[in-house]
């Protein structure tokens, strides 16, 4: 190596406060929301889980996503009432079951 090569300091710890920059913000939360929503899509299929989330954009804008859809997830968790159809998630189960298996 020679003494010319810039040395990275590696990734660097963001301190957590609002950004003032009103476009790197919208950059940062689009971002951020495609991350987050990709994780929930994974965590449905990964673990069969129910899952709903909203978010309000700083431009007052609403982005949701839910599995098997917002509506449901919410209704279920106001209610606390189990799914509806049972065969359905034990069919999910199952098949679970058999992937790790395999």
């Amino acid at each position: 190596m020679s003494s010319d090569t810039k040395k990275s300091r590696g990734r660097q710890k963001i301190e957590m406060k609002k950004m003032s920059n009103e476009s790197n913000l919208q950059v940062t939360f689009s971002k951020r929301r495609t991350g987050l929503f990709k994780k929930a899509s994974e965590l449905c299929t990964l673990c069969a889980a129910d899952v709903a989330l909203v978010v309000f954009s700083p431009g007052e804008k609403v982005f949701s996503f839910g599995h098997p859809n917002v509506d449901a997830v919410i209704d279920r968790y106001l209610a606390r009432a189990p799914p509806q159809d049972m065969g359905t998630m034990q069919f999910i189960e199952a098949q679970r079951l058999a992937n790790v298996r395999d």
